[in-house]
């Protein structure tokens, strides 16, 4: 059954925000929100709706509402307001400005829970130049200002795929937000999700939400999988290493 992500539904922000088939817009109501703002909507609407619970009262439900919202709003491409006003920044981008169009390309999603707090977690990713030491095909990342970075990542059949990245949305200890730029060899964007790790559990719930564009669309992620290149089975053998590795202060041949 589908995630009720519907305007002023208190929902999952990551189940919804990680939902690849949405019923399109032209189905119901015309779209006149752009790509960029559908991202933005969808990123921005999960954290609120997550702030938003995590406070636990009247005020707490209504800015959940407000985020559920804004997720619809990203997931349909559809704003009552601009309708109203006669607005439509659909046609001003076409889907150029953003690395993968919203719903497009092949998505992943992956969490784990780890026993350090979301602070620790936080501040060892928002590094970027650590993520070589847990992500096993990520070669290099060199850190370029306080928003962007490049990235060297081991591709499929001995391949090396290149391409910079820019942040696009970040709340310090709980959400990194970034989408590739500067037409990167791989088009991917997504979002990392810092929480405390719920049901009486200690530590981090870390969670992981990514699309990505391969070179050769939803074919060649088909024949990545075949030659033992699984994206989704990578992030979470990727997650363990990082858990292993906060946990432990180290990975072992095991976890490598």
């Amino acid at each position: 059954m589908s995630p009720d992500c519907s305007p002023g539904t208190v929902h999952d922000p990551h189940t919804c925000m990680a939902e690849q088939t949405f019923t399109s817009p032209d189905e119901t109501t015309r779209k006149n929100v752009g790509e960029p703002e559908r991202w933005l909507s969808v990123i921005a609407g999960s954290a609120i709706t997550a702030y938003g619970l995590k406070m636990r009262s009247i005020p707490g439900l209504v800015l959940a509402g407000v985020g559920g919202a804004l997720v619809w709003r990203g997931a349909t491409g559809h704003c009552n307001v601009y309708e109203s006003m006669g607005i439509s920044s659909a046609a001003e981008d076409d889907g150029r400005q953003v690395s993968v169009p919203y719903g497009k390309g092949v998505g992943v999603e992956e969490s784990v829970i780890i026993d350090a707090a979301p602070e620790r977690v936080y501040a060892f990713w928002r590094n970027f130049e650590n993520l070589p030491q847990f992500m096993h095909n990520v070669e290099s990342v060199k850190v370029l200002d306080s928003k962007r970075s490049h990235w060297v990542v081991r591709g499929p059949a001995g391949t090396k795929l290149e391409w910079d990245a820019e942040i696009i949305n970040e709340i310090p200890n709980e959400l990194i937000a970034w989408r590739s730029i500067n037409s990167a060899e791989v088009d991917n964007a997504g979002s990392v999700h810092f929480e405390p790790a719920r049901d009486g559990r200690r530590g981090t719930e870390l969670r992981v939400i990514l699309r990505y564009d391969p070179p050769a669309g939803v074919v060649g992620a088909a024949i990545s999988k075949l030659l033992g290149e699984d994206p989704a089975m990578q992030v979470e053998e990727d997650l363990l290493r990082l858990k292993m590795l906060l946990e432990t202060g180290r990975v072992t041949a095991s976890g490598s």
